[in-house]
């Protein structure tokens, strides 16, 4: 479903990826991990071109970003983005914020629209705060209605950007739920988190990495079990020591 193969980035002379290299299969969800400014973010955005590349390729079922005859806002449509701060639209009801896309972009009528987003806002199970605006919503809430417009747009795979990061530590519960659930119905799935007890649960394979390189990419086992590099076993001391 996804092909890195040998992506290479910079922001001026800084390099944040060195020759990235990794597939992901259908129904597979990879946890990406590692420390700060590590290059994780940076490279799950290349997935669906929200960052440039300068060298190597991206294919998206079929479809290779740097063919400059993609499509890419197309093919933005079909790869679902959830991002760490929610992205809402505030002066939008929840249910404006499910069908705006779906009526502008897939070109769905409104009422079909609508009954996709209530039908997703069920699913996450906050059909009670459909009138709503975001800033009445708590954080995780607002971060299940986001997955829920991503949802919306029938995604061939979903991209997630540390989901979690900017809840409430009560609240990465609820999202986490949603995600997991997401995962047994066989979505495709990058997913940039901390999280290692939702890696441990769903991840087929995580990929661990260090100043824009990865480092190790492994199952879940290999990686929680024994993982291979100095570095990802500092990390992993660090992070499951408590």
């Amino acid at each position: 479903m996804i092909e890195i193969k040998n992506v290479s980035k910079w922001y001026g002379q800084f390099q944040v990826l060195t020759e990235c290299t990794t597939q992901v299969a259908k129904g597979e969800v990879i946890v990406v991990c590692g420390p700060s400014g590590s290059g994780k973010s940076t490279l799950i955005k290349c997935v669906n071109a929200l960052e440039p590349f300068q060298q190597g390729d991206v294919v998206v079922d079929g479809i290779s970003l740097s063919d400059p005859k993609t499509d890419l806002p197309k093919l933005r449509s079909r790869v679902g983005m959830v991002f760490q701060n929610f992205e809402l639209f505030p002066h939008m009801s929840i249910t404006e914020n499910l069908t705006i896309a779906q009526v502008k972009v897939l070109g769905r009528s409104s009422d079909e629209a609508r009954d996709v987003g209530l039908k997703l806002l069920d699913r996450v199970g906050l059909t009670a705060q459909a009138a709503k605006f975001p800033g009445q919503l708590s954080g995780g809430q607002q971060q299940r209605v986001a997955i829920a417009r991503a949802l919306s747009m029938n995604p061939i795979c979903m991209l997630f950007d540390e989901p979690t990061s900017a809840l409430d530590p009560e609240m990465v519960n609820e999202v986490l739920d949603v995600m997991v659930q997401l995962a047994k119905e066989g979505m495709t799935m990058m997913c940039v988190t901390h999280e290692m007890g939702f890696a441990r649960k769903v991840a087929s394979r995580v990929i661990f990495m260090d100043h824009g390189r990865i480092v190790e990419d492994d199952s879940k086992e290999a990686f929680f079990g024994s993982p291979r590099s100095e570095r990802a076993q500092l990390f992993l001391s660090k992070i499951l020591q408590h």
